[in-house]
């Protein structure tokens, strides 16, 4: 094992659900300084995607660096019809990895990789902020929120947003953006924070020789969007444009597609709505970003920001009114596939550098491995970004680099159904097991709004793309792959 004095602390900060344009320079106009930080002073990846757009399959890939077909937690672990509630026990994960060669693990805020197995089952020191809804791990907030004298069921919503009929009818519709009474100090969002700075400060005041990963988890921005002011008010609704996706009209689309507006209970969902929802949306994510620059600040005043690598992502976006559509489900656009990616290592980074490889959130696996220097197991479907990160983005020499991305999806709530997707710099071509497939020319159309599936100028990138969904398939040994393969070989 390396000399530990010469092995950064790592702090990852991973956010739920948040937009990879929220905090890209030709984004909408959505306040990030703490992001922008970390992209001016460390390497911003604009081509990171999550290997899937559900949250427990997310996290669990990050955990273990496997393709989720893996790791086998295919959709999300609370919920009843969940195919596999909890992870194998022997599956290797870069936790336990990092545990073994020294490092001092915790971990505060949402976990959902597991409906009986917690952060403390994979080496971590578990610091609170979880919810009954999706881990029942402790009260730890609502004890919290008890002290400060308002308590969580209590808080009084203003200016309500519901799914159904009527937006404002809360009585059957699911809770989608709201401003709370609450000041911003009785935020979960302000107590990962405080967590998070207790963890620094107990680490930068202990005597422990090995250095530290801790793990940040923010509730957010994911629905229901309920933010405070300042944040409620931050962004004018009346000054929000519609994306180019909002034109969609599911023409030549999947079936499903148009399903899941009545689905989510957004088929009525006017542009003014949208707005108002996508308002307090980019507020939540401000309000996130003011509690990463405090952490940031805490890095910097107990001197330990020049031997931390930090790390910022999201397990997956929000379609947040893209293609008309709430949350996420069985549509793999860019709005919920690519996700924010930004690492900050001090001494090591070019500031304000950009990597345009394409990367996977479990990627983040074997790249914490290796800055422990310890080596990724035989399971890890993962790539360290490390050589990435010590060459200014691009990828040395010697390194043969994919060109594209894989992606699934397996049925969350709404049952199985199953997707395949491969995407380049400029084309995307997704595998729909019941439905028609889809073929998107990103360059032509980055809204994704026009299905080339059955356009004859696309028949030679139409094969390409199915050829490069099944090299994919073949080498993370999905067990869908003979039968897909079968079926796109026969397929026109």
């Amino acid at each position: 094992m390396a000399d530990a004095d010469t092995r950064p602390n790592v702090l990852l900060v991973l956010t739920d659900q948040e937009r990879y344009d929220c905090s890209a320079p030709a984004g909408p106009p959505v306040e990030t300084p703490a992001i922008d930080s970390l992209s001016s002073d460390g390497t911003r990846f604009d081509r990171a995607f999550t290997p899937i757009s559900i949250c427990s399959s997310a996290r669990a890939s990050l955990l273990t660096g496997q393709f989720p077909h893996g790791h086998g937690m295919l959709n999300n672990c609370h919920e009843p019809d969940a195919i596999q509630p909890n992870l194998p026990a022997d599956l290797p994960t870069f936790s336990e990895e990092l545990v073994a060669a020294g490092y001092d693990l915790t971990y505060t805020g949402k976990w959902h990789a597991g409906r009986d197995q917690t952060p403390a089952d994979f080496g971590f020191s578990y610091l609170g902020g979880s919810d009954d809804h999706h881990d029942d791990i402790d009260a730890a907030f609502r004890e919290y929120r008890e002290e400060c004298g308002v308590p969580v069921d209590e808080a009084e919503l203003e200016a309500a947003l519901y799914t159904g009929d009527d937006p404002r009818d809360g009585s059957d519709g699911t809770l989608v953006a709201a401003k709370t009474a609450v000041d911003v100090e009785d935020t979960r969002a302000y107590f990962l924070t405080e967590r998070t700075i207790d963890a620094i400060e107990a680490h930068a005041d202990g005597d422990k020789d090995g250095p530290f990963f801790h793990r940040t988890d923010f509730y957010g921005p994911h629905h229901p969007y309920v933010v405070p002011d300042p944040y409620a008010s931050l962004y004018d609704p009346d000054e929000i444009d519609p994306p180019a996706s909002y034109a969609e009209t599911y023409d030549g689309k999947p079936q499903v597609h148009e399903n899941y507006l009545a689905y989510r209970g957004v088929t009525d969902f006017d542009w003014d709505t949208w707005a108002e929802a996508i308002a307090k949306y980019w507020g939540f994510v401000t309000l996130i970003d003011h509690q990463l620059e405090r952490i940031l600040e805490t890095l910097d005043e107990r001197g330990l920001a020049g031997e931390t690598v930090v790390v910022h992502a999201s397990d997956h976006g929000d379609f947040a009114g893209s293609h008309r559509q709430f949350n996420k489900g069985p549509l793999m656009y860019d709005d919920t596939y690519r996700i924010p990616l930004q690492i900050r290592w001090p001494g090591v980074t070019d500031g304000g550098a950009t990597c345009s490889l394409p990367v996977h959130l479990h990627d983040l696996a074997a790249t914490f491995l290796e800055l422990a220097d310890v080596p990724a197991p035989d399971s890890f479907d993962s790539r360290s970004l490390v050589p990435v990160l010590e060459n200014s983005g691009e990828p040395p020499e010697s390194d043969d680099w994919r060109d594209s991305t894989f992606a699934q999806y397996h049925g969350d709530e709404f049952g199985l159904y199953s997707q395949r997707m491969v995407r380049t710099d400029r084309y995307k071509y997704v595998y729909n097991g019941p439905d028609i497939d889809e073929l998107y020319d990103l360059e032509a159309d980055p809204a994704e709004l026009q299905n080339l599936i059955d356009h004859p100028a696309y028949v030679d990138v139409r094969r390409n793309m199915r050829n490069r969904l099944v090299e994919w398939m073949d080498e993370t040994a999905d067990p869908n792959r003979v039968w897909v393969t079968d079926a796109l070989e026969t397929a026109s």
